[in-house]
């Protein structure tokens, strides 16, 4: 590391830099406050920091579950900013940048680091001195070479941040839609309609419009256990625990969960911890500490599961919930919710607008997850 960098012991004196930056290990060298929400640093002792210049790199010593060695990142701001003394930076030299970057993103330096850190590290970060750090190997080609994975990883993440701004993108305008197809509280319609439905809404009672599941498992046929998950609906209860099943060995007391019924988790409804069965999943049980119901004729299933997602609902459970060491809704709360609901035909159009919105994100995420993978394998295969 010596041999191609330098490092930067230049300090911000004039107070020329107001700028305080910060080193993610997930977001790479971004501004401190958009990290935070809140400044960290004093503005009135910046003279301290290290100017830390574009295409400078940075090692940050916390670690995490993404950086088990802290991160090494380099600033693409386009800026200069400044930066706690806690952190080493550095300027190479003789290397093309966008192969020295990508290195850091393999896990290759990481064993240096375990051989050669300090054991009396904080439990937070990682402990090496700087005499050390400069002597990590650098294996690198000739800079032809070089220049060719840098720019091919370069395409390959541009690729990755293109598929990410259209999924942030869709997100917005899903939360868009659920604002303007859905009453507000104190409103009979919607802002916007589709074609051809002139109709009033009506305001009615959840609890008028669910059946409560109460169908238990008592002749153990089903054996498949899940919990609901706020990310990914149903889960098998293996998959999310890690292969481990917190059910209880008799399942005869949890709930049969069959196609097209919802179930929620009481104590986590409010972090979204609610999910449906749509048509051809397999049946399952749940903990009988959730609460599983299904709708009346009235009501289109697709329509109510985005109306959960909205501001109305959010309002209502905040109210009806008892508080505790977390706030938890029965069913009886649930029941005293005002739901505003068109004609069927309106609501199965609602619900399906939103299925097909649901499965772009569902559709982008997949091919950004698959990018992610690609670039992962290629960098254990293009790195040694």
């Amino acid at each position: 590391m010596g041999d191609i960098s330098d490092k930067v012991k230049e300090k911000n004196k004039t107070g020329e830099f107001t700028e305080t930056l910060t080193n993610s290990a997930e977001h790479g060298i971004i501004n401190q406050r958009d990290f935070f929400d809140k400044d960290i640093s004093n503005a009135k002792n910046l003279d301290g920091y290290y100017v830390v210049k574009n295409d400078d790199f940075v090692y940050n010593p916390r670690i995490s579950n993404f950086a088990p060695v802290g991160p090494i990142k380099r600033n693409k701001l386009g800026r200069t900013g400044v930066m706690s003394p806690l952190y080493y930076v550095f300027r190479t030299h003789d290397i093309d940048k966008e192969y020295f970057e990508k290195y850091f993103d393999t896990v290759y330096w990481h064993r240096f680091m375990e051989l050669n850190g300090d054991s009396g590290a904080r439990a937070d970060r990682f402990a090496i001195k700087d005499s050390v750090f400069v002597d990590m190997p650098i294996p690198y080609p000739n800079m032809d070479e070089q220049q060719k994975i840098g720019t091919f990883f370069k395409q390959l993440d541009d690729t990755i941040d293109l598929h990410q701004r259209k999924l942030d993108r869709l997100k917005l305008l899903k939360q868009g839609y659920l604002h303007q197809l859905f009453p507000k509280n104190d409103e009979e319609v919607p802002s916007i309609r589709f074609a051809y439905f002139e109709n009033k809404w009506e305001q009615r009672k959840l609890g008028d419009l669910l059946t409560k599941n109460s169908k238990k498992n008592k002749d153990l046929n089903v054996t498949n256990v899940e919990s609901v998950s706020n990310k990914t609906g149903f889960t098998k209860q293996t998959e999310q625990f890690e292969d481990y099943s917190v059910a209880s060995a008799d399942l005869s007391n949890y709930y049969v969960i069959t196609e097209k019924q919802f179930a929620y988790n009481p104590s986590r409804i409010n972090v979204g911890s609610i999910a449906y069965k749509a048509v051809g999943d397999d049946k399952s049980v749940v903990s009988p500490l959730y609460v599983s119901f299904s709708t009346k004729k009235l009501l289109n299933d697709g329509y109510l599961w985005n109306w959960f997602k909205t501001t109305s609902f959010q309002s209502q459970r905040e109210r009806l919930s008892e508080g505790g060491v977390r706030d938890t809704l029965s069913f009886n709360q649930l029941s005293e919710m005002l739901i505003n609901v068109p004609e069927y035909l309106e609501q199965e159009k609602i619900g399906s607008f939103f299925k097909q919105m649901d499965d772009a994100i569902a559709l982008y995420l997949s091919k950004l997850d698959k990018l992610k993978s690609i670039k992962q394998s290629l960098l254990q295969k293009m790195f040694i």
